[in-house]
């Protein structure tokens, strides 16, 4: 929110100065036709797109890089220990936005090399920089997304123009990668869930048999499964995991 506002702002005291270079006209939708006989809109009206598309960026960073997967594991890790704000969400959003950093930088290295690079130096559209972008970051999703899934939103879409995979448009292949990795992140969290699940069912019999009922197995429990999870080398082994069942990608 502070970030759209802070854009508005900036339109809206740029507008002054945009008309009063020449009242009469609107340069920012100005449409020309380069060497190559294709039609390209004016820098201006490009930037004022690009800013817009700014808005677009948190749906992008959820629904088409690791980020889902990786937050959805760290939450059900924090929940597994039964610590119910430590780490807090701020620090298990930076956790996994540095990570997902890390993991999808060969993807932007590939958007940056091939898209953003030509585009800066003038030698593409924005047209073609915009598809050019499109090819890494739909080849990680579909390396990521189950053909069973593809399968289905092509159903529901009722498309049967797309002859393979690697075609289908964004549409139909970002709610089906964000499908296969809801079902990723849950079978992960769990494999993490079992053994402190283990370690609360072994302290909630041992209460019961020493008739402390009314002592809250948690309790107990908790420093139990911290001290495991630190014996283990815990959040090694969970980014470690994480970052490896990207391999394919």
């Amino acid at each position: 929110m502070p970030l759209r506002i802070l854009l508005a702002l900036a339109l809206m005291l740029a507008a002054p100065l945009v008309f009063a270079a020449d009242p009469l006209s609107i340069p920012a939708i100005t449409l020309g036709t380069n060497a190559q006989g294709a039609q390209e809109y004016s820098v201006s009206l490009q930037i004022l797109l690009i800013m817009t598309a700014l808005s677009f960026i948190p749906a992008f960073v959820m629904l088409m890089t690791s980020f889902t997967r990786i937050i959805i594991v760290f939450s059900i890790l924090r929940q597994a220990l039964g610590l119910q704000q430590t780490p807090s969400n701020q620090i298990l959003t930076g956790m996994a936005l540095f990570l997902t950093m890390f993991i999808m930088a060969p993807v932007f290295d590939r958007v940056n090399q091939d898209a953003l690079q030509p585009y800066l130096a003038e030698k593409i559209t924005a047209q073609d920089a915009v598809a050019k972008a499109e090819v890494p970051i739909k080849d990680f999703m579909l390396a990521q997304t189950r053909s069973s899934d593809l399968e289905l939103f092509m159903r529901l879409s009722k498309r049967t123009d797309i002859p393979s995979a690697d075609q289908a448009p964004l549409t139909i292949l970002v709610p089906a990668f964000v499908t296969s990795e809801l079902k990723t992140a849950f079978q992960i969290g769990f494999m993490i869930f079992i053994p402190f699940l283990i370690i609360d069912l072994v302290v909630a019999s041992v209460l019961m048999a020493m008739g402390m009922m009314m002592l809250s197995p948690l309790i107990i429990s908790l420093p139990f499964k911290i001290m495991l999870f630190v014996l283990v080398d815990g959040w090694a082994l969970i980014i470690g995991t994480l970052a490896g069942s990207f391999g394919g990608g």
